[in-house]
């Protein structure tokens, strides 16, 4: 049987690649898409569950996803501690607000039209906000560098990497599961581009079994 997705922290073994800083898999190919996939059951009210709650846990996500360091996610708790549950909730908030504004833009990308107006508004500014809350030191490369001691950082962080994303060259590389109630993106890097599931082992087999189980309980013709 595939594991599910699942919000109690635990690595779905049929999640694909994971990490035991992660508490949760990673599956997409990109850290925002990764963001974006941190709700189980996107698409089905009745299934939803967050997979990343609290600020420990998001700090340990972020190491996952290759955003913060070790010693940044331990700086990054304790500054979050030291600002108390009122400060904490008010930056889990913008960051669950964030994620709340690319959804609706990554499906209408993967569905084929523009994004909607109130969503794009919304990301546009969060990304202009990183912009000038982040360092652009001088030098080569030139890369914007945001903070790594709150939580509005790590939003910060991915706000611009959101841009670099849907502004660069895999941007016709993301796509959405067909697996129903998923609602789950990655970045589809197979050579004819025909991946359709965020994990062949997990959304993959559960079709693979509806098939099966359609095949099985044909009715038998008459004799």
């Amino acid at each position: 049987m595939t594991a599910e997705k699942n919000d109690t922290g635990t690595p779905s073994t049929a999640r694909g690649a994971h990490t035991p800083d992660a508490d949760v898999s990673l599956v997409a190919g990109h850290p925002v898409l990764d963001f974006a996939n941190t709700v189980a059951w996107r698409t089905d009210p009745t299934r939803r569950a967050e997979r990343v709650t609290g600020a420990e846990a998001w700090a340990r996500w972020a190491v996952a996803a290759g955003l913060l360091t070790p010693e940044q996610s331990t700086e990054l708790h304790g500054t979050l501690a030291a600002a108390g549950p009122g400060e904490t909730e008010r930056q889990l908030t913008a960051l669950r607000g964030l994620r709340a504004l690319l959804w609706p833009v990554l499906d209408r990308l993967t569905d084929g039209g523009p994004p909607p107006p109130e969503q794009w508004d919304g990301l546009r500014g969060a990304i202009l906000l990183a912009r000038r809350n982040a360092e652009l030191p001088p030098e080569f490369p030139l890369r914007w560098q945001p903070g790594t001691g709150q939580l509005t950082d790590l939003g910060d962080a991915l706000a611009l990497q959101a841009e670099a994303l849907l502004g660069g060259p895999s941007l016709t590389r993301i796509r959405r599961c067909e697996g129903p109630g998923c609602g789950w993106f990655f970045l589809d890097r197979s050579r004819g581009g025909t991946r359709r599931w965020c994990s062949s082992g997990d959304c993959g087999n559960r079709d693979r079994a509806r098939r099966h189980y359609a095949r099985t309980k044909r009715p038998t013709p008459p004799r």
